[in-house]
């Protein structure tokens, strides 16, 4: 399902606000099997590394360090004692091979969307010195808004845009994001089409990691901030979201 990669470096960068990838070359191709570009179930954008959930975010995720299963498959298993749920988050920080996107790199995904209330699906980036500062969410996903992409740059004073398309976004459906990581705007398009450029950008200096995961939405307290989301169901064991390419190119 995936090729090899080209990371291990950070690769090209530039200036660029936006724009296609067609001409330039590939930096990185995920292959979600191999473990020297991607470290499993540890991520320094959850408290403890995830070891003990994420509540104060919403999140019921209690990231498990197994790797996850056939390629791009991201699992969450709800646990048996009822302390949350078992959850697959893929990080390049921390990989012997890690791989730090830059300015100019434009990043391109295909998945198919989970159909499970209370699934959280995410490709996203954490700073490598500025942590949530250098946060750009590619895109989010809650099934109880079937027709919405959430897109966010949290650079800065931030932006975020709710991408609404009942046609072509909808649970279970394969859908193609890509964002260009621009230094004064981070342009978004879905299936091809520009759908918003934030006019913030993520600057001359911004290093980040990529991130790939699934969580699970938390309904009610202890989460201390109000809810937004639906939960997931009471007899639901287990959900999943498929990615089938991920690539960087600059």
């Amino acid at each position: 399902m995936h090729a090899g990669s080209a990371g291990g470096r950070d690769g090209g960068g530039g200036n660029g606000g936006g724009g296609g990838a067609a001409a330039a070359r590939t930096l990185f191709t995920a292959d979600f099997d191999d473990r020297g570009q991607w470290v499993a179930g540890r991520t320094w954008a959850y408290p403890d590394q995830g070891a003990g959930g994420n509540l104060g975010d919403h999140k019921l995720d209690r990231l498990r360090t197994s790797w996850p299963r056939r390629g791009g498959l991201f699992e969450a298993v709800r646990r048996a004692d009822g302390t949350g749920w078992d959850t697959d988050l893929l990080t390049t920080a921390g990989a012997s091979r890690p791989f730090r996107l830059r300015p100019g790199h434009v990043l391109r995904v295909r998945f198919q969307l989970p159909e499970q209330r209370g699934a959280w699906p995410a490709v996203w980036t954490w700073g490598v010195d500025d942590g949530p500062q250098g946060e750009a969410d590619v895109f989010e996903y809650h099934p109880d808004r079937p027709a919405v992409l959430e897109l966010t740059n949290h650079r800065g004073e931030g932006s975020s845009h709710y991408h609404e398309d009942a046609a072509a976004v909808r649970p279970g459906r394969w859908i193609d994001v890509e964002t260009s990581f621009g230094e004064e705007s981070v342009v978004w398009r879905v299936g091809g089409r520009q759908v918003f450029s934030d006019g913030v950008g993520v600057g001359p200096d911004w290093r980040a990691w990529l991130i790939v995961n699934l969580s699970v939405y938390a309904p009610s307290p202890p989460a201390p901030r109000p809810q937004y989301h639906e939960g997931p169901a009471p007899g639901v064991g287990r959900m999943d979201w498929l990615v089938h390419s991920l690539t960087v190119h600059g």
